[in-house]
């Protein structure tokens, strides 16, 4: 029995219709370096959607590497409570100086919909022992993502991964999110006020006074199909939060460290929040670590002798890894030293107009959206009412597909293709990407 035969055997893949993978196997990953991967008969994919978004300096970075092998040789892992180590103490005090102010208190966990959780909990129980029993909802965008477990379902509104689970679900508020693409206000991302923002105002009037924090993905909603909206909007919002003392939980985790062309999304808007979740980015893609970050008036409200019952029973068994910290202070050498970001930034102007010059003109092309080095490609079946392609046709799927066998790994959020390599990339690399991904579409859509 070989290696695919063993995995159908055992395995069941994440995010996945098993019978999918009757049609086309599991490819066998035998190593990466950079933006590619390499399967076990030594063919190249490039890692165009940076392995769910995580790998950020490409794969079997050397420094990363070195980083993570010192430190296994001192130590793999200590419980975190009441110990501690060098790694995680330097780490926290190197994020203070990227993170947005006012955010000085960092609980580890160790992944995304953990810290979402983390964060959750939280702001509840401030809201609660700060006197502010009445605040029991919590708010959230519609078409929001924010992880998998059921308190960060209950705060997104993808159908596609809560709607069989909604009996088990905390009831939340949900306001309408901006579409840039689709604006029922018949503006556009260069001349819009956010005239959509009164969906929140309205939300806040009818339950501000009942809710305890709101949860957004900062400018770029992921798995929405990388809609992207204006920073004006996180500044009114943190404003409406303020007014009804509503906690502002910036969920990070796929925008951080520079996806988004500055350090963080909310960087664009020079705003801060309440609470963040950072993770994906934070070790490069290496090892599986995430931070909920915080305020002092926030952590204060816990700080009391123990008789009284305040403290943050919350935990994980891996919080503060090691190596995991690790290979974050390498990212943060990396990020510090070789001008990684601002790079990124002049590599996301060439990736945009690549794609623009090869594809915006395609019939099937509604939009290219962009931000930092993340471009989106809507895919529709009339580019004048932007109807989108019968789900049923899996058109996305289909391109995959096709861009898989020419060695390129495209994801598809439904009818949406997306770009979002790890920040390392290089022209050539992108060049040589834009033209899988056009003869993709063109080989599906227009035969």
């Amino acid at each position: 029995m070989n290696l695919v035969e063993k995995d159908l055997q055992y395995i069941w893949h994440p995010c996945s219709q098993m019978k999918d993978y009757e049609e086309l196997k599991p490819i066998i990953i035998d190593h990466g370096k950079g933006v590619y991967l390499y399967d076990k008969n030594g063919k190249e994919y490039i890692d165009i959607v940076s392995s769910w978004w995580c790998n950020l300096l490409g794969h079997c970075n050397p420094k990363i590497n070195e980083f993570i092998k010192i430190q296994l040789d001192k130590l793999e892992h200590v419980i975190f409570a009441n110990f501690s180590h060098e790694p995680a103490i330097t780490l926290c005090e190197q994020l203070m100086g990227i993170i947005p102010k006012g955010l000085p208190k960092f609980n580890f966990s160790d992944n995304g919909s953990a810290a979402v959780e983390c964060a959750l909990k939280m702001s509840f129980q401030y809201q609660y022992q700060t006197g502010h029993m009445q605040k029991t909802k919590f708010m959230c965008l519609s078409e929001g993502y924010h992880g998998e477990t059921i308190g960060a379902l209950s705060v997104g509104s993808m159908d596609l991964y809560a709607k069989i689970y909604k009996p088990m679900l905390m009831d939340t508020i949900r306001i309408e999110a901006p579409d840039c693409y689709r604006c029922s206000y018949d503006k556009s991302r260069d001349n819009c006020n956010c005239e959509c923002f009164e969906h929140a105002e309205k939300a806040f009037a009818e339950y501000g006074e009942e809710t305890y924090a709101m949860i957004v993905e900062p400018l770029l909603q992921g798995s929405a199909g990388m809609r992207i909206y204006p920073a004006l909007y996180l500044k009114k919002l943190r404003a409406l939060c303020n007014q009804y003392g509503v906690l502002l939980i910036a969920d990070e985790i796929a925008t951080g460290f520079g996806r988004t062309g500055k350090m963080f999304a909310f960087d664009h808007a020079g705003i801060s929040p309440d609470i963040m979740c950072i993770s994906k980015g934070l070790t490069g893609g290496y090892m599986p670590m995430a931070i909920t970050i915080t305020t002092d008036e926030i952590y204060d409200a816990f700080y009391a002798d123990y008789s009284e019952g305040k403290a943050f029973m919350h935990s994980h068994t891996y919080s503060g890894n090691p190596l995991g910290c690790s290979a974050a202070l390498a990212v943060q050498k990396i990020l510090r030293e070789d001008n990684i970001i601002e790079t990124a930034v002049t590599r996301a102007k060439h990736l945009t107009n690549q794609l623009n010059q090869t594809l915006l003109d395609h019939p099937n092309v509604g939009e290219i959206r962009h931000i930092g080095l993340i471009n989106a490609i809507e895919l529709v079946a009339d580019k004048h009412t932007k109807t989108g392609f019968d789900n049923n046709l899996r058109m996305g799927y289909q391109i995959y597909k096709k861009a898989l066998a020419n060695g390129l790994i495209l994801r598809p959020l439904g009818n949406v293709l997306y770009f979002n390599p790890p920040l390392i990339i290089n022209e050539e690399e992108i060049d040589k990407a834009v033209d899988i991904c056009a003869s993709s579409i063109s080989v599906i859509i227009d035969r």
